[in-house]
């Protein structure tokens, strides 16, 4: 499992033009399943999440989790964080888990999150989304299962 994790002012998903979900401070989560991931992947990503130390103290240092300044979690589905470009200009995606084994992982995630975050958002599987944002910091992590 891989996630980019944003941390970010706000974040919004639309459909089709219409908002869908959003949130104010916090991290926008994209997401992508791996072929072979499972429940023990999620659960220590899910962890690793709630627990990430990337949100400012009053002096200013990287020191904060989620957890401590009780700020929000949008999950998007993004499968080509698994595109792979070493041979030619195309990327291939056969590492991305197929949409029935990823989405019941990914909706997975969100209830191990619940579990620490007490507003979780998330986009539409699998559907072309356009999601807005403001990046704080810019602050960007990459984090692998």
């Amino acid at each position: 499992m891989r996630v980019v994790i944003q941390r970010v002012t706000s974040a919004a998903v639309k459909l089709n033009n219409e908002k869908i979900s959003q949130i104010g401070a916090g991290f926008l989560v994209l997401v992508a399943v791996k072929v072979g991931d499972g429940e023990k992947e999620v659960k220590k990503i899910a962890e690793k999440i709630a627990h990430l130390r990337i949100l400012e103290d009053a002096e200013g240092k990287m020191n904060l989790s989620l957890l401590d300044k009780k700020q929000s979690v949008l999950l998007v589905s993004q499968f080509t964080l698994y595109g792979d470009c070493e041979r030619g200009n195309r990327p291939s995606f056969i590492q991305s888990a197929r949409p029935e084994q990823a989405l019941p992982l990914f909706n997975l995630l969100k209830t191990e999150l619940d579990k620490y975050i007490n507003d979780v958002q998330i986009g539409a599987f699998g559907e072309y989304m356009q999601i807005n944002l403001i990046n704080d910091g810019p602050t960007t992590i990459v984090l692998d299962v």
